[in-house]
């Protein structure tokens, strides 16, 4: 198996199921509403809402760095955009469907890289594609622990 092949599977299980560590991110955002997503029951924390809202931008990222078009900074509206004021379902369910498709862009794109470009940096000045890959995974699992927590105080 390829290394590419390898990273693949674990983006894979971080975004879909079957992770090690317990629920990916569509395990956990089934069956949540819109009003639970737009929830914010920690002072000063993020909502469910934001969390999928950050991963979007974060996948988009990638994607730009993969394409050579990323950026040396995030700007905080792009890293953490705000949830709209009003909870819609119609607008959660689109913002749970980008993120997945994102990822499954993101494991289309993968599909068509060398094991050859693991050690390059994604982009000059940036970490390895391997590096950002494994990153982007960790990312995804760190923040699906915090929306589990959050789905516990529903």
């Amino acid at each position: 198996m390829t290394e590419i092949a390898r990273i693949r599977d674990q983006l894979k299980r971080s975004v879909e199921g079957e992770a090690w560590h317990g629920p990916a991110l569509a395990e956990l955002l089934r069956e949540v509403t819109a009003e639970q997503a737009a929830q914010r029951p920690l002072k000063g924390g993020h909502s469910i809402w934001e969390i999928v809202l950050h991963l979007t931008g974060t996948a988009n990222e990638i994607l730009g760095r993969l394409d050579g078009i990323g950026r040396t900074e995030i700007p905080p509206e792009d890293d953490w955009p705000s949830q709209p004021d009003r909870p819609d379902e119609s607008e959660w369910q689109a913002a749970v469907s980008r993120i997945r498709e994102l990822h499954n862009q993101l494991d289309r794109r993968l599909s068509q890289l060398d094991d050859a470009r693991m050690d390059t940096p994604i982009e000059e000045g940036f970490s390895t594609v391997y590096m950002t890959l494994h990153g982007h995974i960790q990312h995804n699992l760190y923040h699906a622990g915090q929306i589990a927590l959050l789905r516990k105080m529903f």
